[in-house]
């Protein structure tokens, strides 16, 4: 029976270093120095340079396991959108939200009009199982979109 090598063989610091520091790069947002100085708070001296080819190496498997880990979207979809400012123009921020408050998806756009609330749809509807019931603001291109 041939062994198979560990993932983190090679490195030079545990695999419980290297997973914590890249948990806390992806989980929180903290800057690649704020994790080199969280690890030097506990002892363990290593440059926020290692810290990054450690989240380029291991982030990838790290992101599959928190997308599987992450629960299936409630039965019950809201959806809404809003105008927002960037960068002094307006756009149309299209947003969906199951029962429990869990971002489904998020789209920015320019338009309003039908073509964008179906592809909204469809974007959803492609990475999550139909919903029991759809509740919106009632705007005239959801049926349509809905529809199609």
């Amino acid at each position: 029976m041939k062994k198979t090598k560990s993932l983190y063989h090679g490195h030079r610091f545990p695999a419980i270093v290297i997973s914590c520091a890249v948990r806390w790069y992806f989980r929180f947002s903290l800057s690649l120095r704020d994790i080199e100085e969280l690890l030097l708070e506990r002892g363990v001296v290593v440059t926020y340079e290692t810290i990054r080819c450690w989240c380029d190496k291991f982030g990838a498997g790290f992101a599959k396991c928190a997308k599987a880990a992450r629960r299936k979207p409630a039965n019950t979809w809201h959806l809404d959108e809003m105008f927002v400012t960037l960068r002094g123009e307006p756009y149309l921020l299209w947003r969906a939200v199951d029962e429990h408050g869990a971002e489904l998806d998020v789209l920015v756009q320019k338009r309003r009009d039908k073509a964008a609330a179906k592809r909204f749809f469809l974007r959803m509807l492609r990475s999550n199982p139909v919903p029991r019931k759809i509740v919106t603001d009632h705007l005239r291109s959801y049926p349509v979109a809905k529809a199609g």
